[in-house]
């Protein structure tokens, strides 16, 4: 008899994430060996994920039904495990850069700059919503009826989740869509979002190269800060005493993110008292468990400060270097996991791949453009870095966006790396509406349409406020 212990079941996610792991070590491989994707600045993960989206559909994927280890709830069940992890990843890795201690730069900006953090994001998300809505409304009124529904037209909107946002949102909102009724929704979305990975890198480094004569090598910079110093510094706890450091970091995300999901938990046990609230914002809160872990990680940073503050706490605990360890694992685990989801056959329509080249392709441009413009009147002393920094992370993630940002600031000198965690936060703000179009975009084409009519608003009227608190220098 077969122990649970020795069951193939037991050890499924043991194999997957073994699965994940040998991806990512051929694609860190595959990018040191070949020039050409070096100085791309591809991450490492997403070449792991398109190369185990090859695999999956061109080796896999014709083997099902005709091997003894190889069947289709094998696959479904596999895939299933990759919509998890590319779930739960997203919020681990906004909790552990919630959590991090603010640090110190040789350029000083006022706090009000968060709030204009803030609004450079959610007007990149605005203008790839105006363009992902419009140019889908256009195609589906004119060649293409596969889009013309409410969530066929409201996967615009997926546009700013999957280049804005990543693959995390794009997952979470395209399986919404595709539970309303539009075929392939959610892997549509991930191929959008693979799609902003391409943009980020290889568009990122032809801008550099191209406006700012920077030479991109792709190569590793050392920083001037004392590992040392990074892993222990004088007021933190030890790295190792009764309990390790790295356990400690560990804890208090896993702490955080209980707190989230009891949080989430309870909201949604609220909302189920009315079935119309509930069926506008039901799955708008789970499918946002990022923002409400990134929330409550800054509450609980607040909590920590207080306490030192009043000597009740007398050592730090976050450590920034180790919490900026583990985001990147977590959101290294994402990619590839999200990539590898995509499930080819729900894209086989020709109309969608059309429209999915059109709508990135102008996405990848018009965002270009705008944050060239507009970096250059918001962040007039470090503009490159800015631009760097916001472009890669408002068409991949925050790691592309840290990846290109590296590249002209290698020892992190501007605020550029904060701006993005200070202006994720205040984006939750500003960008609130944003999630409830996006919820109610799908119910209709009326309906949809008035959400192309309401981010147009938003746009201008967050542009305008840029424009007027930071004017042009003559």
């Amino acid at each position: 008899m077969v122990s649970n212990y020795e069951s193939l079941a037991t050890w499924g996610t043991i194999i997957y994430f073994g699965i994940l792991s040998i991806l990512l070590l051929t694609g860190n491989v595959i990018r040191r060996k070949i020039p050409l994707l070096k100085k791309s600045l591809l991450p490492t993960s997403v070449i792991a994920g398109l190369l185990g989206l090859v695999i999956k559909e061109a080796i896999v994927r014709p083997l099902i039904g005709y091997s003894w280890w190889i069947d289709a709830d094998q696959m479904t069940k596999f895939n299933m495990f990759l919509n998890i992890v590319t779930y739960h990843t997203i919020a681990i890795g906004f909790i552990a850069m919630g959590l991090k201690v603010n640090e110190k730069f040789k350029i000083k900006t006022q706090r009000a700059h968060s709030y204009y953090n803030g609004m450079v994001i959610v007007s990149s998300y605005l203008l790839q919503g105006i363009i992902g809505i419009a140019i889908t409304a256009i195609l589906a009124f004119t060649v293409f009826p596969i889009f013309k529904t409410g969530p066929g037209l409201a996967t615009g909107i997926l546009l700013p989740f999957g280049f804005g946002q990543g693959p995390g949102q794009a997952n979470n909102f395209g399986m919404i869509y595709q539970q309303l009724g539009f075929a392939g929704a959610q892997s549509y979305g991930l191929a959008i979002s693979s799609m902003g990975f391409i943009w980020a890198c290889l568009g990122g480094v032809i801008y550099l190269n191209k406006v700012y004569k920077k030479k991109v090598t792709g190569e590793e910079t050392v920083s001037q800060t004392n590992s040392v110093q990074e892993v222990e510094a004088p007021d933190e706890i030890p790295v190792a005493e009764s309990i390790d450091k790295l356990t400690v970091q560990i804890t208090l995300i896993v702490v955080v993110y209980a707190v989230t999901l009891l949080i989430m938990f309870g909201l949604t046990r609220l909302a189920s008292l009315n079935d119309g609230i509930y069926r506008m914002v039901g799955s708008l809160i789970w499918g946002f468990n990022f923002i409400f872990g990134m929330v409550i990680a800054l509450l609980a940073k607040k909590l920590f400060g207080y306490l030192r503050q009043k000597n009740i706490m007398t050592r730090q605990y976050p450590n920034n270097y180790m919490l900026n360890r583990i985001a990147g694992v977590v959101f290294d685990f994402m990619v590839v996991a999200s990539i590898v989801s995509i499930n080819i056959e729900d894209l086989a329509s020709p109309q969608m791949w059309i429209t999915f080249f059109i709508i990135t392709s102008v996405a990848g441009l018009s965002t270009m453009f705008y944050l060239h413009k507009i970096t250059k009147r918001v962040y007039k002393e470090y503009t490159l870095p800015a631009f760097a920094s916001m472009y890669g992370t408002m068409t991949g993630t925050v790691s592309t966006g840290i990846a290109l940002l590296r590249e002209v600031d290698p020892y992190y000198e501007t605020p550029a790396a904060t701006d993005l965690v200070t202006g994720t936060t205040t984006a939750i703000i500003f960008g609130f509406p944003i999630l409830l179009l996006a919820s109610f975009a799908p119910n209709g084409i009326v309906q949809s349409l008035i959400t192309l009519g309401v981010l147009i608003l938003l746009y201008l009227l967050f542009v305008f406020i840029l424009l007027k608190k930071h004017p042009k220098v003559s």
